[in-house]
C-alpha cells in the first residue's frame, strides 16, 4: 500500500491506495489496449458525453474532493477547490473544442481528393506530478480519451489520492496504476504503449524520453523551469501589480514549474522594489493550516523539500508575510526574498522549488536578457511596464515557451494559449488546439487528379515529383 501523509501535520495519515508492482503493469495496459479497440470505434458523441458527464461529476464534488486535496499535498484549500474548477472548465472546453480539433479535413479539386484524417494512438501513458495533480493529468485524460485513445495514468505516490478518486468519476477507458520509478518505468516501456505524456522534473523527464525513445514513442514533455521576472524601469510598483507578483511566486508554496523563481529589476529602483514587495507579501502572505481560513500558503510537500529550501536561504534573507504555522506539526517553512545574491548562487542558477526567491538589480537591458536567458531551461518568463508594446518587444526576445506580460504564473494563463517549454524545459504543447493535437495522428487519403477513371494520363507518363 502507498499511505500518503498530511504535509501540514505529518502524523496524520490521510490514506492509502494499493501499489501496482512493476510485474502487474502488464496486464493494465493489455486490458487498456482492448479499451482501446472498442472506444476508438465509439462515435465522437458518446466519447464527449463521457467527459461531460465527468465534469459534472468532478463539479458535484468540488468540496469534498478539494479537502482531500489540501490534506495530502499541503495546498492551502482555496487553491485546490480552483484546482478542481479548472479541470471541469478544461473538461468542458474539450468537450466544446474536440469536435473541430478531430475532424476529417477533405479536399476535392483539380490537384485530386485529399483527406486528412485524425486518429488516436492507442494506449497512452500519463505520468503526472503531486503539485496539481488533478488538473495536470486531465490536461492529459480529457483530450486522449475525446481523441479516441485509452489512458493509464500514474499519479505521483506524493499525491495519489485525489486523482483516484478524479478517475472513477470520469470513467471510461482510464486507468490507474499507482506506485514508484518502477512502476512508471514498466508503464513507459511497454510496448503497446502508443503515445507517453509526462509532467514533472528534469531527472524524470530524461529517464521518460530514454525510455520512450528507445521504443520510438513519440512524447509531451513539461518540465521544470527557472522562470525570470523582468522589471522594466518604467513598470509600476503598484499594489495590485505587487501582489499578484507575490502570489506567482508563492503560490503552492512556490512549488510550481512556471512561479516567478528570478525577479530582476533595475539597480536605481531596487530599494523600492523591495519595500513594495515586502508591504504586498504583509498584505496577501499568510503561512499556516492550508484548512484554515485566511491562510495563502500551507507546507511544503516533504521533509526533503523542507531541507532544500532551508540551505537557500542564505545572504540577505527577508522572512516575508504573517507566519501563523506550528513548525513542529508540519513542513513548514518560512518564505523569504533574498536580496541581490551572487548570480552563481544555485538559488538563482537552478530551480528551486520552494518558498524563496531571489531579486537581483540591473543596469542595462541587453544585459538583463542574457542573465534571463541564461541556463538550459526555458518554460515560462515575464516582463512588467506601462507600456505594453516595448513590454511585447521584450518579451519576444525571451528564450521561453510562455512569456507572460505584467503577470506571472496562473493568473497569466488561458484555454487559448498552448504552453509548454524550450530548450531543455520539455516538448510538445497543453492547452489550446496544440494541446489537442498532441493525442491524434495526422493520416492521409490522397487520390491524384491525374489516377481518377477516365481523367487520361499524358504520353510521357506523369511527372516523377509533384509540382
Amino acid at each position: 500500500m502507498i499511505r500518503r501523509e498530511n504535509p501540514a501535520r505529518v502524523a496524520e495519515i490521510v490514506g492509502a491506495v494499493a501499489r501496482t508492482p512493476a510485474a502487474d503493469v502488464d496486464a493494465v495496459v493489455r486490458a487498456a489496449d482492448a479499451d482501446f479497440r472498442r472506444w476508438a470505434a465509439t462515435p465522437v458523441d458518446a466519447r464527449l458525453a463521457l467527459l461531460d458527464r465527468g465534469a459534472a461529476a468532478i463539479e458535484g464534488a468540488v468540496g469534498e474532493l478539494s479537502v482531500l486535496l489540501s490534506r495530502e499535498t499541503g495546498k492551502v484549500l482555496g487553491d485546490c477547490r480552483g484546482e478542481l474548477g479548472f479541470a471541469v472548465r478544461y473538461l468542458r472546453w474539450v468537450v466544446e473544442n474536440a469536435p473541430i480539433a478531430y475532424a476529417d479535413r477533405e479536399v476535392d479539386d483539380e490537384l485530386g481528393r485529399l483527406i486528412r484524417q485524425h486518429k488516436p494512438y492507442g494506449v497512452v501513458a500519463a505520468i503526472t506530478p503531486w503539485n496539481a495533480p488533478v488538473i495536470l493529468a486531465v490536461l492529459k485524460i480529457a483530450p486522449a480519451l475525446a481523441a479516441g485513445n485509452a489512458v493509464v495514468v500514474k499519479p505521483s505516490p506524493l499525491a495519489p489520492l485525489t486523482l483516484d478518486r478524479v478517475a472513477a468519476l470520469i470513467g471510461g477507458p482510464l486507468r490507474v496504476v499507482h506506485g514508484d520509478s518502477a512502476t512508471g518505468a514498466a508503464l513507459v516501456g511497454h510496448d503497446l504503449v502508443r503515445k507517453v505524456a509526462f509532467t514533472g522534473g528534469a531527472a524524470g523527464g530524461r529517464a521518460v524520453a530514454a525510455l520512450a525513445g528507445d521504443r520510438l514513442t513519440p512524447a509531451v514533455l513539461e518540465l521544470g523551469g527557472n522562470d525570470p521576472a523582468v522589471f522594466l524601469d518604467d513598470a509600476p510598483f503598484d499594489d495590485a501589480a505587487m501582489d499578484r507578483l507575490v502570489m506567482a511566486t508563492f503560490a503552492t508554496s512556490g512549488q510550481v514549474c512556471m512561479a516567478a523563481k528570478r525577479l530582476y529589476v533595475p539597480a536605481a529602483r531596487l530599494p523600492d522594489f523591495v519595500d513594495a514587495y515586502l508591504a504586498a507579501a504583509s498584505r496577501v502572505l499568510v503561512t499556516g493550516d492550508p484548512l484554515a481560513d485566511g491562510v495563502t500558503m500551507g507546507p511544503v510537500i516533504s521533509a526533503a523539500a523542507r531541507r532544500a529550501a532551508g540551505a537557500l536561504r542564505t545572504g540577505d534573507c527577508r522572512d516575508l508575510g504573517r507566519f501563523d504555522a506550528d513548525e513542529e506539526a508540519g513542513y513548514f517553512v518560512r518564505p523569504a526574498l533574498v536580496v541581490s545574491p551572487d548570480p552563481r548562487d544555485p538559488l538563482v542558477s537552478a530551480e528551486q522549488f520552494a518558498p524563496v526567491v531571489p531579486v537581483l538589480g540591473y543596469h542595462d537591458e541587453d544585459a538583463v536578457l542574457a542573465a534571463a536567458n541564461e541556463g538550459e531551461l526555458g518554460l515560462g518568463a515575464s516582463v512588467w511596464s506601462a507600456d505594453e508594446e516595448r513590454a511585447v518587444a521584450f518579451a519576444r526576445r525571451f528564450e521561453a515557451g510562455f512569456a507572460f506580460v505584467n503577470t506571472h504564473n496562473r493568473t497569466g494563463m488561458s484555454l487559448r494559449a498552448p504552453f509548454g517549454g524550450v530548450k531543455r524545459s520539455g516538448w510538445g504543447r497543453e492547452y489550446a488546439a496544440e494541446g489537442l493535437a498532441e493525442y491524434a495522428q495526422t493520416c492521409v487519403i490522397h487520390a491524384p487528379a491525374a489516377y481518377r477513371p477516365g481523367a487520361g494520363i499524358p504520353a510521357g507518363g506523369p511527372a516523377a515529383y509533384p509540382v
